[in-house]
């Protein structure tokens, strides 16, 4: 069984004058300062947050 990828997530661009929904995806992705990293499981809910805040983080595939 192969093991999942990982995303690398980086906090890029700040959540001011956006959604309260897009402030709490952020956080709920573990992300507090710009230039935050954090890395997860490449799954469908991950992938869905990430989809909803593309404007602000940016990502990158990488193998476990």
């Amino acid at each position: 069984m192969s093991k999942p990828k990982k995303l690398v997530i980086t906090y890029k661009k700040s959540v001011i004058g956006y959604s309260k929904k897009h402030r709490g995806t952020i956080r709920a992705l573990g992300l507090r300062r710009l230039g935050d990293v954090v890395e997860h499981d490449d799954t469908p809910v991950i992938r869905g947050m990430l989809y909803k805040v593309q404007h602000l983080v940016t990502v990158e595939e990488k193998d476990a």
